[in-house]
């Protein structure tokens, strides 16, 4: 089977199913030192639908998991297309996205960009947690401060008031309650990506009463989905028995 990974459930499918049936991991290959899973390993893109089909068909895949990151919206709309002209069976892992709470003070927004423009008189001190690829969204922003944390270096365009932060999560409340206050953060920026290796910076921002703007996910293309690692077990289960 081929596994879309670079998520925590990607790994833990992969870690489920060793020794069970032959597994190929695919990376995109944007991290520079990605935390590998268990198994083969593929790095690198497919060359769009055409590419990823072929390559379906010439290693005889059976089934196709995306367990991407909610916001990689690229390549979950290639491996529809491509599974459908492979004629494989496709499932979507995608974790539940976070819900507000009482006490949370949430604007939503479409993208990043819309985001950027939401920021208004929020505050003066952001922290961005979108990722090294959103920052050119907030580079024309130049009345607030930016804290950004990021795994990787990011590169221009950036906000011209704006301090990276490289860290890799999960990030326990502690050290979010820590960074908000050591920073004075009046603003977090977050994408909706669920699940509870990045959901600390809610609970601390909640805590603090400040504001959060929410970037919703992208839309996807209609695909059987399911929210954990058990349903998917199951579905590639019934689909790999001879």
């Amino acid at each position: 089977m081929l596994l879309l990974g670079g998520t925590a459930e990607a790994r833990e499918l992969a870690a489920a199913l060793a020794g069970e049936t032959r597994v190929v991991t695919s990376l995109a290959g944007r991290v520079a030192n990605p935390r590998l899973p268990v198994g083969e390993v593929r790095v690198g893109g497919f060359g769009g639908p055409d590419g990823l089909a072929r390559w379906l068909t010439e290693h005889g895949v059976r089934a196709v998991i995306d367990a991407t990151h909610p916001f990689a919206e690229r390549i979950g709309t290639s491996a529809v297309a491509a599974a459908g002209r492979a004629g494989v069976p496709l499932l979507r892992l995608q974790r539940p996205g976070w819900q507000p709470r009482e006490g949370d003070d949430w604007r939503w927004a479409d993208t990043l960009e819309h985001a950027a423009t939401l920021l208004g008189d929020l505050g003066e001190r952001i922290f961005l947690t979108s990722g090294r690829q959103g920052l050119a969204a907030f580079a024309a922003c130049t009345r607030q401060w930016f804290l950004a944390r990021c795994v990787d270096p990011p590169g221009p365009p950036l906000p011209p008031r704006i301090h990276v932060l490289l860290d890799r999560g999960p990030y326990p409340l502690e050290k979010e309650r820590a960074l908000l206050a050591e920073h004075r953060i009046d603003v977090l920026v977050t994408k909706d990506s669920g699940g509870t290796m990045t959901a600390a910076k809610l609970t601390a921002a909640r805590e603090r009463g400040i504001p959060v703007v929410v970037v919703r996910r992208p839309p996807r293309p209609e695909s059987p989905t399911v929210p954990d690692v058990p349903s998917a077990l199951a579905w590639l289960r019934h689909r790999m028995t001879p």
